[in-house]
């Protein structure tokens, strides 16, 4: 498939609108970063897997706020393994009382129609330095 210098730009500005949208409270537009059916894995912050569009923009709602007042997100690296895309990134959150938090984003990104998605997306929190 080849991945092109566009692609990589493409890449990075959808993982960047993330926080943009969600920030802003504009959950129902988060079909412009995710396909309908994606899989938002979240189970290493102890929650079970949203599925689909639409349960992302309910479970921002249910949190209300206590939503970060800022999405972050730093060091994209995108790859190519077996014919998928492949997209690792940091996100850092900030709350309201001032603290953050730091995850890691491991992202399956295809090429819809529209433009590039999130097919997939694994949260993994950073709790310890050094990988710990």
């Amino acid at each position: 498939m080849g991945i092109t210098t566009e692609d990589r730009l493409a890449i990075g500005e959808l993982l960047a609108m993330h926080g943009h949208l969600c920030d802003s409270g504009e959950l129902d537009r988060l079909s412009e970063v995710f396909t309908t059916d994606v899989t938002y894995d979240i189970t290493d912050l102890g929650q079970e897997p949203l599925i689909g569009v639409e349960a992302l923009a309910a479970a921002g709602r249910a949190l209300g706020d206590l939503n970060p007042v800022g999405h972050h997100v730093t060091n994209i690296v995108v790859t190519e393994h077996d014919g998928q895309i492949h997209a690792r990134s940091k996100g850092i959150g900030i709350n309201a009382d001032g603290t953050s938090a730091s995850v890691t984003y491991e992202d399956t990104v295809i090429r819809a129609d529209d433009g590039w998605r999130i097919s997939y997306r694994k949260i993994l929190a950073r709790r310890a330095p050094l990988g710990g």
